[in-house]
């Protein structure tokens, strides 16, 4: 029986910046995507129908109906393509769930890949980012992979050059926060300051820092408007980043929604202690080191075709 292994990577947001709530319930971002070293494996084997099931350290914390964005993805992809398929999808989770570094968007990406080259269907990358965009926000870009700036919900892409590599550390909190309920919490705090929200602006010292790979000033940039929210809802972060920035983090910031917090390291020896540090706190799960940017999920076939 033939199978596909699609490798695809989180991401972190080096920029985040939040504009109004839109009346469709969405709200128009700026959104710096930088896909990290840290990854999930999706396999697409043949079956008559679509299934998914879990395997690794976050397994226990992934839906296999159909509330899981993988099944989805390929659901959507045979809709596109007019016809009936079937694969059993089995991810292997390196990727924390509900952590703000796109976990299940990665997962989507990754069903849409394996199934694509599965199924032969040969759909080119653009229809892919047209049914990754129809399944969530962060989807299309976990197919991108690189860094990219994110419009208006986050999926119109812009990609961005970057020059070497960025070191990272992740802290991992115990559970999870909902997106949703973050967004809701900022916007519950932006009400009752009574304040007029922006619209949302890219950070020009920001990308000309990623473009020639100036960490430096990268982490002196680092911006989430999520991470007020998510310290509210989680206050014990706020001993999560200060940990990290006395060990010399250039920068400390909320990865996305959170409650996975990220720090920008010198270089990959300090990643590594920032994450050996980090994974001693009564505050984190597990701790990762990382680097970035890595390109997105590319398919290889574990036996021949038939």
């Amino acid at each position: 029986m033939s199978s596909v292994t699609v490798r695809v990577p989180a991401k972190v947001n080096v920029q985040l910046s939040v504009g109004p709530l839109r009346e469709d319930g969405y709200h128009d971002l700026v959104n710096v995507f930088h896909a990290v070293s840290v990854f999930d494996e999706v396999v697409a084997k043949e079956s008559d129908s679509i299934t998914v099931s879990v395997v690794g350290e976050w397994a226990d914390q992934v839906p296999v109906d159909d509330g899981n964005l993988a099944i989805q993805a390929a659901r959507a992809l045979a809709k596109h393509a007019g016809r009936t398929y079937g694969a059993h999808l089995v991810i292997h989770k390196s990727i924390p769930v509900a952590g703000g570094m796109a976990g299940g968007s990665a997962d989507a990406a990754g069903a849409l890949v394996a199934c694509n080259e599965l199924w032969g269907l040969g759909l080119p990358f653009e229809d892919l980012m047209e049914i990754a965009g129809d399944l969530g926000s962060d989807v299309p870009f976990s197919l991108l992979g690189g860094t990219a700036v994110g419009t208006g919900r986050g999926e119109q892409l812009s990609e961005l050059p970057t020059t070497g590599s960025f070191h990272w550390a992740f802290a991992v909190a115990p559970g999870g926060l909902s997106t949703a309920e973050v967004y809701a919490q900022c916007d519950r705090r932006r009400e009752s300051a009574g304040v007029e929200v922006p619209w949302p602006q890219v950070d020009d010292s920001l990308l000309e820092a990623l473009s020639t790979g100036d960490a430096d000033t990268l982490g002196a940039r680092l911006t989430n408007d999520l991470q007020a929210a998510a310290l509210t809802l989680r206050p014990e972060l706020a001993r999560t980043l200060e940990a990290g920035r006395a060990e010399g983090a250039l920068g400390a910031i909320v990865s996305g929604s959170g409650p996975t917090c990220a720090f920008l390291a010198t270089d990959a020896d300090h990643a590594q202690h920032l994450a050996d540090t980090l994974a001693k706190l009564p505050t984190c799960r597990a701790a990762l080191a990382a680097h970035g940017p890595v390109p997105g999920p590319r398919p290889s076939w574990s036996s021949s075709r038939t």
